[in-house]
């Protein structure tokens, strides 16, 4: 039965989404959501749509667009007055003009596009587009929601002792076997254990282990509320059934515990999360072959986790009315630019057997679901480069400096024409320990795979005027997304 808390949740998100309907019959909003993990290009993709639509870009696949029904797209002010709006400018300046990728994505914002276009009918519409930009790791903080403190920590510890995070998690894990649950609070312990186990998380994300499944998300990017209880907890060895004694330290941590769930996790939910309709979820599965198969085990474990947390189905008058659906989900593979064109197709493979499990579930829904492999800013060329007899289908780009291959380290301004390796095309255990060798067990020269880090390409304003962003099935994620609503 839920409870009390749970049924005046559910009555605040059905009267928020009631009046979000009524606001949309005088001027129709599609609220889509872009997300994914660190380093997948959530900054990047945002850009790269926004500049293609307001500059009306190459995308022949976006059908409203190349067939010439949209008349005009257009920036419009911040929809929400309590939300940060997406820095376009600044993010187009830093590709553009300092040839930089944008900073990750570590709170959220918003961008409100206005696009007009006709109708097949020939009726002149508008669409309000407001994009939603967040951290994919909040993502992972909803299950959250229906776990207990006992049981997020029985699950925290059984995955710190796993694989490369045993040791990765050493400091921490032998900090905890100093502590008896069941003594009284004391707040330096609880500080300490705090700090190792978000040390332990940080550590994860190094591009030697590329981990994925990382909650607390917020832990990671505290911003304001750094330093604060509802941040300073950790798990503990306690037994999943069991009940905390009073004034102890395992009822310190667990009323921290649920203090995170009150003050971030339910109101990201309640005043972001549920109002989506369409969500595109960017994963950089390349960083996880550079690592090895226990990174993308990890991801694929995350991906569930995520896909988990959208309530979706297809939508109606009712559904909207009460609780809105996310009827549309792509996911992303992004980096396709770091393959030759022969292997998008491999890592589209790849992507649809990582979300394979939770494909099945969102299909069942009535959801429509798809995978792409996409850039939406291409940093690569590609080129045949001569190799004794053989032509190997290579990239030319500019590696990002500090980064090494074969001994050297480029030094940011150089273009190198390099040959990336293909994917596999069997899959079958892709995921399990010793199907490849990846930076978490081995050097660089001995991976099986090496994707670089390029720069973004040199672009030329000519006369004063933003010059195209070269992309990789942009447009396709377009379509996919917003194309049924410009018909």
């Amino acid at each position: 039965m839920a409870s009390l808390s749970e049924l005046v949740e559910e009555a605040r998100l059905s009267a928020r989404a009631l009046l979000d309907y009524g606001d949309g019959l005088f001027n129709p909003t599609l609220r889509l959501g872009v997300t994914g993990l660190s380093r997948a290009g959530k900054t990047v993709f945002i850009t790269a749509l926004v500049h293609g639509l307001t500059r009306g870009g190459k995308f022949p696949v976006f059908e409203s667009l190349a067939t010439g029904r949209i008349a005009k797209a257009r920036l419009a002010p911040q929809p929400d007055d309590a939300v940060p709006r997406f820095a376009y400018e600044q993010h187009l300046a830093t590709l553009i003009d300092e040839r930089r990728w944008p900073n990750s994505t570590t709170d959220i914002s918003e961008l409100r596009l206005v696009i007009d276009y006709q109708r097949k009918n020939g009726a002149e519409r508008t669409l309000t587009l407001d994009i939603v930009d967040y951290p994919g790791e909040w993502l992972l903080d909803l299950p959250l929601l229906n776990k207990s403190y006992e049981a997020w920590s029985a699950e925290s510890l059984a995955l710190s002792r796993q694989g490369p995070r045993a040791a990765i998690a050493a400091g921490f894990l032998a900090h905890l076997a100093t502590l008896d649950p069941a003594a009284p609070e004391n707040e330096q312990f609880t500080l300490t254990a705090a700090k190792l186990f978000t040390d332990y998380l940080r550590a994860c994300r190094d591009e030697r282990f590329a981990m994925s499944l990382l909650p607390p998300g917020r832990f990671l990017m505290p911003g304001n509320l750094a330093g604060s209880p509802a941040l300073t907890f950790a798990p503990l060895d306690v037994p999943a059934d069991g009940s905390a004694p009073d004034g102890s330290l395992w009822a310190m941590m667990k009323r921290r515990y649920e203090a995170y769930k009150d003050v971030v996790v339910r109101p990201f939910y309640r005043d972001h999360f549920a109002r989506l309709d369409r969500q595109i979820v960017l994963v950089d599965a390349l960083s996880a072959f550079n690592a090895g198969p226990e990174a993308l085990h990890d991801l694929e474990a995350a991906l569930a986790g995520i896909l988990d947390s959208f309530r979706i189905g297809r939508s109606s008058i009712l559904s909207t009315l009460f609780r809105p659906r996310v009827d549309r989900i792509l996911f992303a593979a992004t980096k396709a630019d770091h393959l030759h064109h022969l292997s998008h197709d491999r890592l589209e493979d790849v992507l649809k057997q990582i979300v394979r499990k939770a494909l099945a579930r969102s299909e069942l829904s009535g959801a429509a679901v798809d995978v792409v492999a996409i850039a939406a800013v291409r940093a690569t060329k590609e080129a045949l480069v001569q190799q004794g007899r053989d032509k190997l289908p290579s990239i030319l780009g500019t590696p990002v400096a500090g980064e090494s291959a074969n001994g050297e380290i480029f030094d940011g301004e150089t273009e190198v024409a390099t040959f990336p390796g293909d994917l596999p095309t069997k899959l079958d255990g892709l995921f399990t320990g010793g199907a490849f060798t990846g930076l978490s067990s081995a050097t660089a020269d001995k991976a099986d795979y090496r994707f670089l880090k390029f720069r973004p390409p040199l672009l030329v304003r000519e006369a004063g005027a933003e010059p195209a962003l070269p992309h990789i099935r942009l447009d396709r994620a377009l379509q996919f997304l917003i194309g049924d609503r410009l018909q």
